[in-house]
């Protein structure tokens, strides 16, 4: 029997528990009052309820993985060695040996899809599975699909979804609720009695600046470059003709909307027009938004990186902007008071109260969040002046100009805050979700967001051992007065949809409970071969749905086998295209023809091919007629990955009617010299299939290939100073780890 340690439950805790122990539960708790203690009263009573059972529990990061299995290492009786962490690091076959020696695994979705894909580990003995951080279970995040295969498959299911804020909206809940089949809401807020005792005070205050005079220039430059454009849009009846401002959300169905009409081929003016339009539109409310709530140096950076891509890209939209006389005139404005160290009032502000705090409290602890990276890099570099300040910058794994950080670095510097190396944090939205930060004494809003979601997290982050205080700073008659309120009404509506849903009783008696059937093995399964770079795709999802036996190999020709003759290519229309241009689809075709008796090619998604890139239409069509006549290849287009599933599926089923069942993956035949030098060359960048012939030919070998300088590369047509310079660069550059 196993049973917890170090930790007295709390009423509100037991009560959830009870809940927890008759029905699939969703359960909110405000951050910070223990909602993986209250998960972990449950996985005990399933473990003693249901001997030689695992408790699988999912988190979206590393860091939150680490995190929880310690939590169980502390207050549970279960060994050490029994609990393991599963993280993308981790082999395959070293995640499915520790599977079955653990009872408690603690898993981030991706790989543990991948996982159960490919058989190497069984949800069958699981009796409870636990989604942290349960209202990113929407759409097609692996949750949802985790979530479908758990409810399928397990002896005795039991589901736990643990969130601060499940959203704002009564769909998006409800979406939450039917992706996790829950059947139960238990939700407490700091108003409730039972949890009013352990609710630490958290005072809540603003601290609001008014826009500068000079800020205020630049701005109506960037409104009369937004309106002309706004009335350009009216014009072409694009949106209503009384609408003063569109938001961000209503551009992009706008977008979403003209790039349907263009998919359906819909070519008149007004669709061309209008997608450019509203890409305009967007970047130029993205330059007012930084301007209004980061300052000067953000939108520098904006700016300058807008001028360099409009030198190389053919986005029109870009171009358009940088063209515009308003913004040109912004352009010099800005780079006068980014010369003159001319900073937003708000980074003053900050200075000032972080100088106080620092002063008052020798061991304080704070964290700022702000929602852009460069304003985090700037903000870090000035509080770093004031005495006494050890700010450390806390972003994400993406690097974006050398800021990135690595889970290992950010586990580091979580330890470093909590021993007072570092006192305080400046981060993005990387430490909104989950993370187990020391009790901070003040937390920091650079801008308000718009997402109640991410305002109750932020606002967790304090008051959790003591009393905690939050700042919000605000730029009056800006967006950020606009995203406070925004968020304020979506917060009061998210508790209101709570209290209807809980009183529903949501999803009663929806769930199936496993018969007999799911634990028959069924010996007529289809099997499929995909390959190891299908991992983690929506069509291997939806044929492990369909009772597909698949087998993730890597496969040296096609993405996937549907038996030892039919072999399939897939490719989104985009992928199409684009390996047209680059060679590589003429090379794929011949490997599918000389090695298969049935190939396939099937080109995914509902966009028009002919629109994607710049390329003539008749190069499409010539492919096209190329790949079907020249190569006796079938050509078929899905709309979606749920399409070429089923298609896929379809096939397999016909050709194991027709005799070709059990097969095994076939070895490629040897590559001739002729088709290794071929080979060698096409990988140069820019060199498909085409023009490594043509190189072989000029040059008779690949070593005077290697040895040929940029002037004799150019010799061979279609290599320009681009593709010989970038030849040049990866044969002369120094490896790097």
């Amino acid at each position: 029997m196993y049973s917890i340690k170090n930790f007295e439950p709390r009423i509100y805790q037991q009560t959830i528990l009870n809940t927890c122990s008759k029905k699939n539960c969703l359960i909110i708790l405000p951050t910070g009052l223990g909602k993986t203690k209250t998960a972990i009263l449950t996985t005990i009573q399933r473990l003693n309820n249901f001997p030689n059972s695992k408790i699988l529990f999912l988190t979206p990061t590393k860091p939150l993985a680490n995190q929880i299995a310690e939590e169980f290492v502390k207050s549970t009786t279960i060994e050490k060695e029994k609990i393991s962490v599963f993280t993308g690091e981790i082999k395959p076959e070293e995640r499915e040996r520790l599977w079955k020696e653990s009872i408690v695994i603690v898993s981030t979705p991706q790989g543990l899809t991948n996982d159960i894909i490919s058989k190497k580990i069984s949800l069958e003995e699981v009796s409870c599975l636990v989604f942290d951080e349960a209202h990113r279970a929407v759409g097609d995040y692996d949750y949802v699909w985790i979530a479908k295969q758990y409810s399928q498959t397990a002896r005795y299911p039991r589901i736990l979804g643990l969130t601060a804020s499940p959203g704002s909206e009564k769909e998006k809940i409800l979406e939450v609720c039917s992706s996790l089949n829950i059947e139960e809401i238990e939700v407490r807020t700091d108003q409730d009695e039972d949890v009013k005792p352990y609710i630490k005070e958290v005072e809540i205050d603003w601290i609001k600046v008014e826009l500068p005079q000079e800020f205020n220039e630049i701005r109506k430059l960037l409104y009369d470059s937004y309106n002309s454009r706004l009335n350009n849009l009216k014009k072409w009846g694009l949106i209503g003709p009384n609408q003063r401002e569109v938001s961000k959300k209503q551009i992009l169905v706008l977008q979403g909307n003209l790039q349907s009409k263009l998919a359906r081929g819909e070519k008149e003016a007004r669709v061309w027009s209008g997608i450019s339009l509203a890409a305009e539109v967007l970047k130029i409310q993205h330059a007012i938004e930084l301007l209004e709530t980061q300052g000067i140096v953000a939108l520098n950076i904006y700016i300058n990186n807008l001028i360099e891509t409009s030198k190389s890209s053919k986005v029109k939209a870009t171009k358009n902007v940088v063209n515009d006389p308003n913004f040109s005139a912004v352009e010099i404005k800005v780079k006068k008071l980014v010369e003159d160290n001319f900073e937003h009032p708000k980074l003053e502000e900050l200075k000032k109260l972080v100088e106080k705090e620092v002063n008052e409290k020798k061991d304080v602890k704070i964290i700022i969040f702000n929602q852009y990276r460069d304003s985090a890099v700037e903000i870090e570099k000035r509080l770093n002046l004031i005495p006494g300040v050890r700010a450390k910058l806390f972003v994400g794994q993406l690097k974006k100009r050398g800021t990135g950080l690595s889970q290992k670095e950010q586990i580091e510097i979580l330890n470093c805050f909590k021993s007072g190396e570092y006192n305080i944090i400046v981060t993005t939205s990387i430490a909104e979700e989950g993370l187990d930060i020391v009790s901070v004494d003040l937390v920091v809003f650079y801008e308000p967001v718009p997402s109640a979601i991410r305002s109750i997290q932020r606002r967790g982050r304090t008051g959790r051992q003591s009393k905690g205080r939050v700042i919000m700073m605000i730029t009056k008659g800006t967006r950020d007065e606009a995203y406070h309120w925004t968020a304020f009404h979506k917060e009061k509506r998210m508790y209101r949809y709570l209290d209807e849903l809980k009183k529903e009783c949501v999803n009663e008696g929806k769930i199936e409970q496993p018969t007999l059937n799911n634990f028959i093995k069924k010996e007529d399964k289809i099997k499929i071969y995909a390959d190891y770079r299908e991992k983690g795709s929506n069509t291997l999802k939806i044929l492990a749905e369909n009772e597909v036996n698949l087998i993730i190999e890597k496969l040296d020709i096609a993405d996937y086998l549907c038996s030892n003759r039919v072999a399939v290519e897939i490719k989104n229309v985009s992928d199409f295209v684009d390996s047209i241009i680059d060679g590589r689809l003429l090379g794929q075709i011949k490997d599918l023809k000389n090695n298969f008796e049935r190939p396939l090619v099937i080109i995914e998604g509902e966009e028009d091919i002919y629109s994607i890139r710049n390329i003539h239409p008749n190069s499409i069509r010539g492919m096209l007629a190329t790949i079907a006549i020249s190569y006796g290849i079938p050509v078929i287009q899905t709309k979606n990955s749920r399409e070429t599933a089923l298609l896929l599926l379809s096939i397999t089923k016909r050709e194991n009617e027709e005799g070709f069942r059990d097969f095994k993956l076939q070895p490629k035949k040897p590559l001739s010299l002729k088709e290794q030098q071929e080979f060698i060359t096409s990988s140069l960048p820019g060199i498909g299939s085409s023009l490594a012939k043509s190189l072989l030919k000029q040059f008779k070998n690949i070593k005077k290939i290697v040895n040929a300088n940029e002037e004799e590369l150019k010799v061979v047509e279609k290599i320009g100073s681009k593709k010989a310079s970038e030849i040049r660069k990866v044969l002369d550059s120094n490896y790097e780890e």
